[in-house]
């Protein structure tokens, strides 16, 4: 979810006028934190970078965003070291975190269309985090979109996890998916957990 939060953050910066451009960048080297001989995680995650460039201007692109974290489900997902004094390693129980995530999520998007005053068909794209795509098509579906509305990237890359989102949006753009004008739903789910979305006006 750090994508998210660094726009977030970003963005009130300039809504507040304590700037006027903000570089926001999501990049994850998760091979780094794979333990290669397990399966349940070392095939699911990628390396990735992606990045947006926000301004000030007199009609906003960012209309909301939306952040939340629990850390009550902690042991679900984390980094820790496989033994003493070894590399810190990805430990995921995967079942369990697509309860969570999906629940998350799904009332994420209800907030952020509910503060908008939006029904599920007035999103152009969705524009996920590439975890699973058991989740994206949960979220599809609580949307009311067809999976063609979906920006997805999780054959190619895999999950890169902070980089997802901005490497989703980047690939939504470039193949002119994405027009002008176009509403854009961003959600994404870490660990910890932290959560989130941004509603933007593209």
């Amino acid at each position: 979810a750090g994508f998210n939060y660094g726009l977030a953050i970003a963005d009130q910066f300039i809504r507040n006028k304590m700037i006027r451009h903000a570089l926001v960048v999501g990049s994850e080297v998760m091979s780094s934190l794979l333990d290669w001989t397990d399966r349940s995680t070392c095939i699911l995650f990628g390396d990735g970078a992606g990045a947006v460039v926000l301004k000030a201007d007199q009609t906003p692109g960012i209309l909301s965003t939306h952040l939340h974290a629990d850390g009550h489900h902690h042991e679900l997902l984390y980094v820790s070291p496989l033994r003493s004094g070894g590399p810190p390693l990805v430990k995921m129980r995967g079942n369990e975190v697509f309860k969570v995530a999906v629940n998350a999520l799904g009332e994420v998007l209800t907030e952020t269309l509910n503060a908008n005053h939006l029904k599920p068909g007035d999103i152009d794209w969705l524009i996920p985090h590439q975890a699973n795509m058991r989740i994206i098509a949960a979220m599809a579906k609580k949307l009311d979109m067809p999976m063609e509305r979906v920006i997805l990237t999780i054959e190619q890359h895999g999950n890169t996890s902070a980089a997802s989102v901005p490497i989703a949006l980047d690939v939504g753009v470039r193949s002119g998916k994405i027009k002008r004008g176009d509403r854009l739903l961003l959600e994404s789910f870490g660990a910890g957990f932290a959560w989130g979305s941004a509603l933007i006006q593209y």
